[in-house]
């Protein structure tokens, strides 16, 4: 059974009173789609609350709209059009210091007002960098800018906003382009359930193939109540007290 690995990691945590917090992002949303449906629809049957990284350049009305019946989602920024910038033979980077720091800089001011605008309460301030890469320097902006958090993927480090991470991408970029063995997925996961850590699940439903939405199925139905993990928002997992204090500087 290729889950054992991540039920036999639950299970650890649930004899010693422990758990892990799971969260979901998903990527790059723009507008309502089957695909959009899919991805919501599963994540409602299992009550699991999701995080949609949504890019301002692309977006409007019509997403807010379908939006509206979904309780359990939070609205992130997913930098602003989602361009590269880095020049030819940088890997891809669209928040890198490739433009005057001042175009970046208006360019994430325009897309936290937008997303506002057209989410509300629903809206989160977030950063989630497109390609998961951001400078420093850009990093430096985000207090003053009203920016709460940052989201790229690995493990957090320190920075001028909290970090809240995705660990484990279900979409097998450097191959297939398609869902990744789900026996790799649980034993990722697996390997990174330590008490009290927050776990990051990286989705994209624009790409999403039977292989993820399989493995989807089976992870929220082994996570869904087990006592050793526990679904949450990224906005309730920033809120906790119990957030690692190396990832709140």
């Amino acid at each position: 059974m290729t889950e054992r690995l991540l039920i036999e990691a639950l299970d650890r945590l649930a004899a010693n009173g422990k758990h892990v917090d799971l969260w979901l992002r998903d990527d790059d949303c723009i507008e309502p789609s089957d695909a959009l449906d899919a991805f919501l629809g599963a994540a409602a049957r299992h009550q699991i609350p999701s995080t949609l990284a949504v890019i301002p350049a692309h977006t409007g009305e019509a997403l807010a709209k379908r939006l509206e019946r979904e309780p359990d989602v939070l609205v992130t920024m997913h930098g602003w059009s989602h361009e590269n910038h880095a020049p030819q033979g940088v890997k891809k980077r669209e928040l890198g210091l490739d433009r005057p720091i001042d175009v970046v800089e208006k360019q994430l001011q325009q897309g936290l007002e937008m997303l506002t605008a057209l989410h509300g309460r629903r809206f989160f301030p977030m950063l989630v960098p497109p390609w998961n890469r951001i400078d420093p320097a850009v990093v430096a902006l985000l207090p003053a800018l009203g920016y709460c958090a940052l989201s790229t993927f690995g493990p957090e480090k320190a920075a001028a906003v909290p970090m809240l991470n995705t660990h484990v991408d279900v979409i097998d970029w450097h191959g297939t382009r398609g869902g990744r063995d789900a026996a790799v997925l649980f034993a990722e996961t697996a390997a990174i359930c330590r008490p009290g850590a927050a776990i990051g699940v990286l989705t994209h439903h624009l790409v999403h193939d039977g292989a993820v939405a399989d493995f989807l199925e089976r992870l929220f139905s082994l996570t869904t109540g087990h006592p050793g993990c526990r679904w949450r928002s990224a906005a309730d997992i920033l809120a906790s007290p119990a957030f690692p204090a190396d990832q709140k500087t």
